[in-house]
């Protein structure tokens, strides 16, 4: 490709952009924080300004800064917004959206939104597009995209700019290869945020990639950096089940939030603290350990997931992911084999390479360049007129012979295999300190991350000899909403109809348990939901709405157990999941289950499953998180003390604005105690000088929820 056009300011990019595209823009941008967002705003507000040209943007997961819901809220949020997330700018697509005020000449089709966010939002529902993120690249192509633009890190290097894609080269690579490969007409943008780690690897890119490369100094901003949340004692629950199905030397993927960091750290737990976790365990599981995975992690395990969360860098950091994999199926199954001990090069890893036809004797060129690719053979080995030379050593390159291949044994071997990864995944989102372990990561632990393209992590298809041999024991592990008692999850909406989110990658993961011999597909999800709706058991009889059909079910795994229904029959299938439901459910369950004929008659549930309730689930978890085992925030959180202090009261307040006879209760009880909040809280959140009736009434909720 030719040199891009390089550009200093923004508004010359987006006058650029209109100048080239006479017509309609239809710009793709990237999910989460791989979104060039002041370039975008620019472009908006032009396009906004002028009813005589039309945009429409494709994308996912557009983030926002919080923003209260109530005057309370307002308050305590708006030193914390400016503390965690600093100068990032908003999305004014995403203000416009929310507001319903998007102006006619410009549409957004978002294939994945923020969680719940947009429930009732009639444009946003009517933008949405459903499809699996592996085919997202296509439907972009399929939606008529003639402008993607993207932020990038950027590096000054001896050889001159070098640019990465960072946080997204999910979907960007196959987006240019598949519209550069047909002819069809594409823009291509980098935008450079100085901010942005620079990710090595299948992220790293000339700048020759770019049409465009946009360097003003006021596309560098604060990365999007959501604050980790309180993982409660039901997502320990799940996570505690869920690690204990994961097996050493295996593959891992998560998702982000407090689900992930349970998960993480009860990895952490098992690894390090063999004795506590099992007692933990015992606690947890009424028909005992047997099939658990209870051991420390000796061989370490290798994380693939769309999603780099910061669940996975505490792993990388505790030890525990540090399996590497290697970009040659040979190889990696003579690993998996042990016909390769380790990553520590000997004269048998060499051997094995041979035995197994991967190299061959005489050594060719390409034979050569394979060895030194991996670090079989030092990076200085030569081949010339049928000779290895390195430095001042020769040697035969005809291995079969004893004296060459001793020779080339004691000489010219390397020390330990290189270019393994022990993370691979598609793009990144975390809490501040996430972002900053990256940029100051030491080059040569960044270089074991690999974030590369999505059509890579998420299927089989292509390269699958090398995926297979890579994902060995894979635990794909992801959240759902609700379970049909017969085993198909609803994950993405409402049987409404109205989006919570998306499909993203979960049949992708789905599809891969099922085709990998010894993978496990794990859908996680907490039994039961609460809102103004009333308290209601997250496993049901029938659901109007399916992500994952039932045909496809394997193991689920709530709070109070995991129901292995692979395989098994649906009057199984059915007794499974009412074991792990809600107690306070299980009647009606297995009612409605009889009178649809799935469940016999006399079936009564065992009495070991009647005490799936939150406060005898408490009373089991509450001493090991005295015992810090299992804290509130397992990595940390970038609110104070006084912040949790006041968000656990607000929370308090919210959850029972939803239930009209729990808030009567709350406000007796409080005025009744009259306790007053430090008058530190009070000013934060402007009720300092409380006059009217409900303010008053707001200030003594809330200091007697402290």
């Amino acid at each position: 490709m030719a040199n891009p056009l390089y550009i200093d300011s923004i508004d010359a990019a987006v006058d650029h952009v209109l100048d080239s595209i006479p017509g309609d823009i239809v710009l793709g941008i990237p999910l989460g924080v791989g979104k060039p967002n002041p370039f975008v705003n620019a472009l908006y507000h032009r396009i906004k300004m002028n009813p005589a040209r039309k945009l429409r943007i494709i994308t996912a997961l557009s983030l926002e800064k919080p923003v209260g819901h109530s005057d309370l809220e307002r308050h305590f949020l708006e030193p914390l917004v400016e503390r965690v997330f600093g100068d990032y700018p908003d999305l004014e697509y995403v203000k416009d959206s929310r507001s319903g005020g998007l102006p006619p000449n410009i549409e957004v089709r978002e294939f994945f939104m923020k969680t719940g966010d947009y429930l009732g939002n009639s444009a946003a529902q009517l933008g949405y597009i459903s499809t699996n993120y592996t085919f997202v690249a296509r439907d972009m192509a399929v939606q008529g995209m003639n402008v993607i633009a993207q932020a990038v890190a950027a590096r000054e290097g001896a050889g001159g700019l070098r640019l990465s894609l960072s946080s997204n080269p999910d979907v960007t690579f196959e987006v240019v290869d598949k519209m550069r490969a047909s002819g069809q007409p594409l823009m291509a943008i980098g935008v450079i945020n100085r901010q942005m780690p620079f990710m090595p690897n299948g992220a790293e890119i000339g700048p020759e990639f770019f049409d465009v490369v946009v360097t003003d100094p006021a596309a560098t901003h604060t990365v999007f950096a959501p604050p980790n949340a309180k993982v409660t004692t039901a997502d320990y629950a799940i996570g505690l089940h869920a690690s204990s199905l994961v097996a050493d030397g295996g593959t891992l993927q998560i998702g982000i939030g407090s689900l992930g960091d349970a998960i993480g750290q009860a990895l952490i737990v098992r690894d390090r603290h063999a004795e506590e976790y099992r007692a933990i365990l015992n606690s947890l599981c009424p028909d005992g350990l047997d099939g658990r995975e209870l051991g420390r992690f000796d061989q370490g395990l290798y994380g693939c997931s769309e999603m780099f969360v910061n669940a996975f860098l505490k792993l990388i950091e505790a030890g525990i992911i540090r399996r590497e994999v290697y970009a040659d199926a040979v190889l990696q199954q003579l690993l998996n084999d042990g016909r390769i001990k380790d990553e520590v090069v000997t004269p048998q890893t060499l051997r094995a390479l041979m035995e197994a036809g991967r190299v061959h004797s005489p050594l060719s060129e390409p034979d050569l360049a394979f060895l030194k690719r991996f670090g079989v053979l030092r990076a200085g080995v030569e081949l010339k007129d049928g000779q290895l030379a390195f430095e001042d050593q020769a040697c035969g390159a005809n291995l079969l012979d004893k004296a060459s291949f001793d020779c080339v044994a004691s000489h010219m071997l390397g020390s330990r295999l290189v270019g393994g990864y022990f993370m691979t995944g598609g793009f990144f989102l975390g809490p501040r300190d996430f972002y900053e372990r990256l940029r100051t990561m030491p080059a040569q632990e960044l270089a074991k991350i690999d974030m590369t393209r999505i059509d890579f992590i998420n299927q089989l298809y292509g390269s699958g000899e090398l995926k297979r041999a890579q994902r060995r024991k894979a635990r794909f592990m992801n959240t759902t909403m609700k379970v049909t008692l017969l085993g198909a999850a609803a994950s993405d909406a409402l049987e409404s109809g109205q989006v919570v989110s998306g499909v993203g990658g979960q049949y992708n993961f789905v599809a891969m348990a099922h085709a990998l011999p010894d993978a496990r597909l794990l859908m996680m999800l907490r039994a039961t939901h609460d809102n103004k709706d009333g308290l209601r058991s997250s496993i049901v009889w029938n659901y109007g709405h399916v992500t994952i059909p039932r045909h496809l079910r394997d193991l689920f795994v709530t709070e109070y157990g995991v129901a292995d229904l692979r395989g098994q029959p649906d009057g199984e299938v059915v007794k499974r999941l009412i074991a792990i439901a809600d107690s306070r459910f299980q009647d009606e369950l297995v009612k409605q289950a009889k009178a649809h004929g799935k469940l016999e008659s006399d079936y009564s549930v065992p009495d070991r499953y009647r005490q799936n309730l939150p406060e005898v689930l408490e009373a089991k978890l509450h001493p090991w998180a005295e015992a810090g085992f299992l804290p509130d925030f397992p990595f940390g959180t970038d609110l104070t003390e006084d912040e949790l202090h006041m968000v656990r009261a607000m929370k308090r307040i919210k959850h029972a604005s939803q239930h009209p006879s729990e808030l009567l209760t709350m406000a007796v009880k409080s005025l009744w105690e009259g306790k007053e909040a430090p008058q530190a809280y009070l000013e934060r959140l402007g009720l300092a000088d409380a006059h009217s009736f409900k303010d008053l009434l707001i200030r003594r909720l809330f200091a007697g929820n402290l």
